[in-house]
């Protein structure tokens, strides 16, 4: 990808303009990071405290029970986002949704086993494991190359 930036003190607001052949997913999140207003910092509570989670420290973000929870090396965050909200604010080249209740950060997993009956088993960083659910097993297998 080439940068260019033209100063020039005629123009009184920033414009951005994107040259591409086609539009494929990386000129999609170019676009999605620029006009974006939400905020793309990610918190969390535990213990009566909120804290700041960094995305590199999240392995998994999950739904159950009507609300949402973080996981980290630090431990278990219940956060006040929708897991929709909580996707558009993290980085698709880091992380998947794997279900319709749960997220994965790619760099955080152990490995994947695909077994005979289609399913893709995700043991991740920290011990735990989880499974892809079918509807997005051709998504995964295609982020994996496969």
């Amino acid at each position: 990808m080439q940068v260019e930036i033209k100063i020039n003190s005629a123009c009184t607001e920033p414009k951005v303009v994107i040259l591409t052949a086609s539009m494929t997913e990386e000129v999609h999140e170019i676009v999605k990071k620029i006009s974006d207003d939400v905020p793309q910092i990610i918190s969390g509570s535990k213990d009566g405290k909120v804290e700041v989670l960094e995305e590199e420290e999240l392995i998994r973000v999950y739904a159950a029970s009507g609300k949402v929870f973080a996981v980290t090396d630090k431990g278990e965050y219940v956060l006040r986002l929708r897991l929709y909200e909580i996707e558009k604010r993290l980085n698709t080249r880091d992380f998947v949704r794997i279900s319709n209740s749960e997220i994965i950060n790619l760099k955080k997993v152990s490995h994947f086993d695909l077994n005979l009956a289609g399913t893709i088993y995700v043991k991740l960083s920290n011990g735990a494991t989880t499974y892809v659910s079918r509807r997005y097993v051709s998504k995964v297998k295609k982020l994996l190359g496969m």
